[in-house]
């Protein structure tokens, strides 16, 4: 998916019988599968076919914790249905359900963008000018995405579950944290009581995406300042466009932060000329109409900050009991105890 492309061979533990898929997918012979190593939820290929465009395959990973967050068919549907008023959705090709799947799995695989994703490092030239325009367009494409009209889009108004989004969000991801819990995890009960005392009412109903990252981002790579494709839509739904913004900022590292949150970067935020988390916010309320104290943002902040670790724990959860041999998520066990800190240090001001 980059122009510099960062596919490598596949790891032993994720592979899969690729005649068998090519006949699924009747598109003729697979040339070459390689694996990007990008992302720690599920798993993403691509195909190289003997003759026609690339393609990707997502999957779930094996022994997965939370089957919740792995549901291929939800993804497949929800950018298909995205596609005709949201041009940063990747055509989708096709889906498997797990009974009829040829990787003991559900899949869905769609087209190739080609074009460049930051990751830790831009890893491609970008001046500070440019850094501060892609910032500029990423506040743009998202609140596009939150100005779709829901209602008018089919397939989308039934991921609607109502008023009580944030409560619905507050409980769900405190279970999941229950549910993933191991022996080294630490005591967040101050934390989630904080998050539930202080939830705040839904601020307003949209169309969002819980997972926007730069490095969930394609960008044009004539002109990196401009946002072609949006991936990773997993997690998206309907609900409250201001938490999918603390969830956003959440992983949003700038130059000034402590040494942990640091060390968390996994795009390059922290780059010259790129925005504080601050700008941030003030652009997305400007461009919205919206208006916001800091203490009310310190809710959004938090819980953007506590789902992080939830996830972080998710996957540690995995490597913990050796459902996954990737010595990447070695990581993720001291991690979750970084957030727990980070949480706590802003709620004491």
């Amino acid at each position: 998916m980059t122009a510099t492309d960062e596919s490598r061979p596949v790891r032993d533990e994720d592979a899969f019988d690729v005649a068998a898929v090519a006949d699924w997918l009747g598109r003729g012979p697979i040339a070459e599968v390689r694996q990007f190593p990008g992302g720690a939820s599920n798993l993403t290929y691509l195909l190289r076919m003997a003759e026609g465009p690339e393609l990707i395959l997502r999957r779930p990973p094996a022994g997965t914790k939370a089957k919740g967050a792995h549901d291929m068919g939800r993804e497949f549907r929800i950018q298909s249905a995205l596609e005709p008023v949201f041009p940063q959705v990747p055509t989708m090709v096709a889906y498997c359900t797990e009974e009829e799947s040829p990787v003991g799995s559900e899949l869905y695989v769609m087209e190739r963008l080609h074009g460049l994703i930051p990751r830790r490092d831009f890893g491609f030239p970008v001046s500070p000018e440019q850094a501060s325009r892609l910032c500029d367009n990423a506040v743009k494409t998202l609140v596009a995405l939150h100005s779709i009209d829901v209602d008018a889009v089919p397939g989308l108004a039934a991921l609607n579950k109502g008023e009580g989004y944030v409560a619905r969000q507050v409980g769900g991801w405190i279970k999941r944290l229950d549910n993933a819990r191991t022996d080294d995890a630490g005591d967040w009960s101050d934390i989630t009581g904080w998050l539930d005392a202080h939830q705040p009412a839904d601020a307003g109903s949209a169309m969002i995406h819980n997972d926007y990252r730069l490095d969930n981002m394609v960008l044009d790579a004539d002109d990196p300042t401009r946002i072609i494709g949006v991936l990773d839509w997993e997690l998206a739904t309907v609900g409250d466009p201001l938490m999918d913004l603390g969830c956003t900022l959440s992983y949003w590292v700038q130059a000034d932060d402590d040494d942990f949150f640091r060390m968390t970067r996994r795009q390059p935020t922290a780059d010259p000329g790129m925005w504080t988390r601050q700008q941030v916010i003030d652009a997305y309320l400007e461009r919205r109409g919206l208006s916001l104290t800091p203490e009310e943002w310190r809710f959004y902040e938090v819980f953007g900050l506590f789902r992080f670790a939830v996830i972080a724990q998710q996957i540690w959860y995995r490597y913990f009991h050796g459902q996954t041999t990737n010595e990447a998520y070695a990581a993720f066990g001291p991690a979750v105890a970084g957030f727990e800190a980070r949480c706590r240090r802003i709620l004491a001001g």
